[in-house]
């Protein structure tokens, strides 16, 4: 590949074109009118507005995309993460332009995209999934009847969510009920199609995720895991690799599920099976991100790699630079924290201008922006502002690390989470390291009161 477009905006634009200029690929970027003084836009060889801010009038457009990926005859398109990066008709139309789609194929996509698919193929493949509807559950009856059989709490999911959009908590009956119209109705508005299932809730749990990596050459590899479990309403605040409080035993049966998970759909690219784990260390499937994960720095942070570069082999027919699992090593203790233009106590949005936008220093510190000082954070995208990424030679190394990285951070003229961050770093239990996706939420309903 000689040139690329960047389907994307922010940080992860500006994360591929800093690869992009180590391999000499020229990098085409594009971009909103709320996006016109960003770093990345400078940081391109070369930029394109293709529409105003709200996103379906620019970065969602696909027409827009695809004529100017035309205009500078780019070898390849880089969906980034998020917007179109799991639109499988966005991949197929790229395709049939005669342009190579950095990720999997866009059929992949489609399949695993469709969660009440993904379980299925899950099944026949042998990798367990949380107990739930065997497809789509249609009636409000039907959905009463599942519920029955698996128990209370349950999650009512829409089949093509994403980001914990279209996904709810149901106690009991009464819950269910009410949920599941507008469920469906929301579903219908977000994803295209109203379908929704019931997995049952499992109290207690983690989230843990495992990279996989294919190529077109049959090869296909783990770059081991990545613990989510910092999260509020249903997104991740804080990732970190190797998982606390989990057994190797376990990671290694998640490992090998997640492999099985990948060849059952035939992957390549880079890709992500996301599993929940109960309190006994019972894992179950919960969906395969077909794309690169927000969190892949703390992947390439404690095994060396660079996945962007992986990804645009890969897309180039090569085969995986590391092709034996056993040629991958995981060292040290990465942990990324994704700091937001937002209020720490509600989760609000707050946009603004950064007057102020200072990042501590130390050995092992990663800062990937999408902002400078002078920026203003709109309320138009996700308000993340950068991901700050600490490794240690272990976890209390790590946590030592972040200590002293917070207190030389300074961002004015936006409510910030860094507050939240140094909080946590503190807290006893999230050093014992054996926190749930509930954890966060009780942790702030402890300081609060």
């Amino acid at each position: 590949m000689q040139k690329i477009l960047i389907a994307n905006r922010g940080e992860i634009a500006s994360r591929i074109i800093k690869t992009c200029k180590q391999l000499n690929i020229q990098t085409v970027a594009v971009y909103s009118d709320a996006d016109q003084d960003m770093p990345f836009v400078k940081e391109a060889d070369v930029a394109y507005r293709i529409g105003e801010s709200q996103v379906n009038r620019s970065y969602l457009v696909v027409d827009n995309i695809l004529e100017v990926a035309l205009k500078e005859n780019v070898d390849g398109i880089h969906p980034g993460y998020g917007l179109l990066s799991e639109n499988a008709d966005f991949a197929k139309r790229v395709t049939e332009a005669g342009i190579t789609f950095i990720g999997p194929a866009h059929d992949i996509i489609d399949k695993m995209g469709d969660k009440v698919e993904a379980r299925r193929v899950m099944q026949e493949a042998s990798v367990p999934v949380v107990p739930g509807s065997d497809g789509g559950v249609g009636t409000i009856d039907a959905a009463k009847g599942v519920a029955l059989e698996i128990g209370y709490p349950v999650m009512l999911k829409a089949s093509g969510g994403g980001g914990g959009i279209g996904m709810i908590r149901c106690e009991n009956e009464q819950a269910l009920v009410q949920s599941f119209d507008s469920t469906k109705n929301r579903a219908k508005a977000y994803f295209g199609k109203e379908e929704v299932f019931l997995e049952k809730c499992i109290e207690n749990a983690r989230h843990v995720e495992v990279q996989i990596f294919g190529d077109h050459h049959g090869n296909l590899v783990h770059l081991f895991e990545r613990n989510c479990s910092v999260q509020r309403r249903n997104q991740k605040v804080i990732e970190e690799s190797p998982s606390p409080s989990l057994s190797q035993e376990t990671k290694e049966k998640m490992y090998t599920a997640a492999i099985q998970a990948g060849k059952a759909v035939g992957y390549s690219n880079a890709g992500t099976v996301e599993f929940i784990v109960d309190e006994e260390e019972n894992f179950y499937f919960l969906e395969m991100n077909t794309r690169l994960q927000v969190e892949h720095p703390v992947t390439e942070s404690v095994t060396g790699l660079d996945l962007v570069k992986w990804q645009l082999l890969v897309a180039d027919g090569k085969p995986l630079p590391l092709c034996k699992q056993e040629e991958i090593q995981n060292i040290g203790h990465a942990i990324e924290f994704r700091v937001y233009a937002e209020d720490p106590k509600t989760f609000y949005p707050s946009p603004g201008l950064l007057s102020a936008l200072e990042w501590g220093e130390g050995e092992g510190v990663r800062i990937d922006s999408g902002y400078e000082e002078g920026n203003k954070v709109t309320p138009f995208y996700d308000p993340m502002i950068s991901k700050c990424i600490i490794k240690g030679n272990d976890r209390s190394d790590a946590l030592h690390k972040a200590k002293a990285f917070f207190e030389g951070v300074r961002i004015e003229g936006v409510k910030t989470n860094v507050t939240l961050f140094k909080d946590i770093i503190e807290d006893s239990s999230f050093i014992e390291g054996s926190y749930t996706t509930k954890w966060l939420q009780d942790f702030l309903t402890a300081n609060r009161t």
